[in-house]
């Protein structure tokens, strides 16, 4: 089974923009569809974008032009560019690991998750 590890998150002011890392182990991470979800304090986890095997991508609404999701297979990693960052972005973001084929947007279609990294946007 798949490993996951979140890193990049950190304090950023409105405006400016960070790269979050979703590195795997254990397996290659281009054999899974991936997705990024993330969890404000009080608020239900929410699906931000996803990869599939193939590479095609899907963005929630609401990050669309945005956040940028991509796969480096060499590094074995997806990445999440966020731009232009709002302090409604702020929260937990995990990546996930899927094993059906096609792209899922819900919390139930995926099967593997990281431990979260933090991201907090200040006005």
């Amino acid at each position: 089974q798949v490993q996951l590890v979140e890193s990049g998150g950190g304090l950023v002011q409105a405006g400016g923009s960070l790269r979050l890392s979703c590195a795997a182990s254990g397996r290659t991470i281009s054999s899974y569809p991936i997705a990024w979800f993330r969890q404000a304090p009080g608020k239900e986890r929410e699906f931000v974008a996803a990869i599939n095997r193939s590479g095609a991508t899907y963005y929630a609404d609401s990050m669309k032009g945005r956040f940028t999701i991509s796969r480096d297979n060499a590094k074995n990693t997806v990445y999440l560019q966020m731009n232009s960052l709002k302090p409604e972005d702020t929260a937990v973001y995990y990546c996930a690991a899927g094993t059906r084929y096609g792209l899922g947007t819900s919390e139930s279609w995926y099967d593997y998750w990281g431990q979260g990294t933090q991201v907090t946007v200040s006005s």
